[in-house]
């Protein structure tokens, strides 16, 4: 389905909002820009042993990954074990229009959102220096860059 397995990774380490480090099972990062974060639960795991603070941060994680950009897909371990068909096909669903090479709907460039990443990793304002040093790019760039995300 993917052609190759370039652009999925497993395990792959994101942020929550408190800067905890956390697992997607699999991310799929393909050139153009969207982020799939691919999530397989199990019954036991995700909804038998939570208690009610465990599915309400699990729930807040989810929509803060989307709001960070993430489009989440989750898949229950029955259906990857039994029915392998349904998931083929709503991975299909969910992925053909960007396997397919259509753009996808983003307000944000590239490089804006690379700098949003960066800050968010600094957890403090952030500087047109810390830009340039980062990204290694002139300063011009980096506080056009900075501007274009202003409001």
């Amino acid at each position: 389905m993917f052609e190759s397995l370039d652009h999925l990774h497993p395990e792959y380490e994101v942020y929550d909002w408190n800067r905890k480090s956390q697992f997607l099972d699999f991310a799929f990062l393909p050139p153009n820009g969207v982020r799939f974060g691919m999530e397989c639960d199990g019954y036991q795991s995700h909804i038998k042993d939570m208690d009610r603070e465990k599915f309400s941060y699990a729930l807040n994680r989810d929509t803060f990954l989307t709001g960070m950009g993430w489009r989440m897909l989750h898949f229950s371990c029955d259906d990857i074990q039994q029915r392998p068909e349904v998931c083929t096909m709503l991975l299909q669903l969910a992925l053909a229009p960007y396997l397919a090479g259509k753009p996808a709907v983003n307000e944000l460039s590239a490089e804006e959102k690379d700098v949003l990443r960066l800050a968010w990793q600094l957890g403090k304002p952030i500087r047109p220096k810390d830009v340039t040093d980062h990204f290694r790019i002139n300063f011009r760039t980096a506080r056009k860059v900075l501007n274009s995300l202003c409001f």
